[in-house]
């Protein structure tokens, strides 16, 4: 998203960006239209027209950049030889991000997706932010035909963990919960070691020659 300059500054198309997704953070999403973002860059309503020709055609835009920036924000951790480490400040990056983040965030987690979405790319976006997870758990797991099932399903299980934690947290309600002394400081640190104790126990099991037979629940069932 083009974030350092000021929209006069920048070509049409760029400064189109930028207005939809300060008009977001002021006003939602559910109120942005072409006709918003050319009040706001002081251009004729047809301006916006010339680079995107719908109202989803700019949002899926504004979507897919910040999938690419969060995708930047997560490979920009560190280096860790030990693969557990690295998925610890995985998670912790995601989290920041999160927090610090939080329009881009509702953006990419909270928005239903347009229907043109996929054909213009978005769907390659957010995949691009979701192997830096699998990418993680190939290190784990090894890169083989053979692990892909466990490495998306581990990828599933540790983003809705983490995704869940992000909600709470942007919400701010844990202060609301009457939650022990000390838990709130502790949350964090518990979660990530019950994480780790799962993809422990699903190792032991795989390694016992026990399958992954998993049914969805009725109400989940295709």
């Amino acid at each position: 998203m083009p974030a350092a300059a000021e929209p006069a500054s920048l070509p049409l198309k760029e400064a189109c960006l930028f207005a939809a997704r300060e008009f977001i953070a002021e006003h939602g999403v559910e109120h942005l239209s072409l006709r918003e973002v050319a009040r706001r860059l002081g251009v004729s309503h047809q301006a916006p027209y010339r680079h995107y020709p719908s109202r989803d055609h700019l949002l899926v835009e504004v979507m897919r950049h910040c999938f690419r920036d969060f995708a930047a924000y997560l490979d920009d951790r560190g280096t860790h030889a030990d693969p557990r480490q690295d998925l610890g400040a995985l998670g912790i990056r995601y989290l920041d991000y999160a927090v610090h983040h939080a329009v881009e965030y509702r953006l990419m987690f909270g928005t239903p997706w347009p229907a043109i979405g996929e054909e213009l790319g978005l769907a390659a976006d957010a995949i691009l932010a979701f192997d830096v997870l699998r990418h993680v758990l190939m290190r784990i797991h090894g890169n083989h035909k053979a692990a892909r099932r466990r490495i998306d399903l581990d990828a599933m299980f540790i983003w809705s963990n983490m995704h869940g934690m992000a909600t709470i947290t942007q919400s701010n309600v844990m202060a609301h919960l009457g939650l022990a002394p000390k838990v709130p400081g502790q949350v964090l640190t518990y979660m990530f070691e019950m994480i780790g104790m799962a993809l422990d126990a699903a190792e032991r099991a795989g390694s016992c020659g026990a399958s992954l037979n998993l049914a969805a629940p009725p109400a989940l069932a295709g």
